[in-house]
């Protein structure tokens, strides 16, 4: 009985023995997949989705290319100060840049090349033919760069809310309809902050009156009735 109690209980390994399996250096580090973990996000905003979401079909605008009389503070906004309305639109679709480097921009560009073709035209005369076609060449050419950089603030807007090409592409329709475009974009922004504000509001009800006895009440009712002088209730209303 000693012989066995004193026998080790350990099992050594020769060097014929070899182990069940091989791990190689860093194979216990591989990441592992949990379903839960795995959910689909929108590549946009990057909130979750459900597993049921399929991607919408394209959406159309609030409002149409035409409909700038319908906010008439957009309106007068884009048409006596369009650089201030297109930095607001850059701001509010991101809102780490401020409206007034899009704005200082858009003014250079657009309202100094209207104000250069402006003065080119009325000093036609006394500047060369040569040297106005230049001028508008390169103010042609300026505008088209800049419906490219204003339509792909627009193609932004399209991706984030899913909406459709209207009346055509982006680009096309700030070189065609610059004035217009800036004061849809406005409203479709305007109007789907509005909603989302009014979706995330909810209701908080006040909690009921509570009232609060001593332990006498409690233990002999009929010692309370009679002692009513003595002890008060206290009620505590919500605000």
């Amino acid at each position: 009985m000693m012989e066995e109690r004193t026998q080790s209980r350990y099992v050594k390994l020769t060097k014929d023995q070899l182990p069940v399996e091989d791990i190689n250096p860093g194979e216990l580090n591989q990441p592992i997949e949990v379903p839960q973990l795995a959910v689909h996000k929108c590549m946009e905003c990057g909130q979750p989705l459900p597993e049921s979401y399929a991607p919408p079909a394209d959406e159309p605008w609030m409002t149409g290319i035409f409909g700038c009389a319908e906010d008439r503070e957009n309106c007068l906004t884009g048409l006596f100060c369009p650089c201030v309305l297109f930095g607001r639109n850059v701001e509010s679709l991101n809102e780490d840049t401020p409206w007034t480097g899009p704005c200082v921009c858009h003014a250079i560009f657009i309202e100094g090349g209207i104000a250069l073709a402006t003065a080119t035209a009325i000093f036609h005369g006394l500047i060369d033919p040569g040297t106005s076609f230049l001028i508008f060449e390169g103010l042609f050419f300026t505008w088209w760069m800049c419906g490219i950089y204003t339509g792909q603030v627009r193609q932004s807007l399209q991706k984030k809310y899913h909406l459709k090409n209207s009346p055509c592409d982006p680009c096309c329709v700030h070189c065609c309809m610059h004035w217009c475009a800036l004061c849809q974009e406005h409203r479709e922004m305007k109007g789907r902050l509005s909603e989302s504000v009014v979706s995330e509001m909810t209701l908080v009800n006040a909690p009921p009156v509570q009232e609060m006895k001593s332990t006498d009440d409690k233990e002999s009712p009929e010692a309370s009735s009679t002692n009513n002088n003595h002890h008060t209730d206290m009620e505590m209303q919500a605000l």
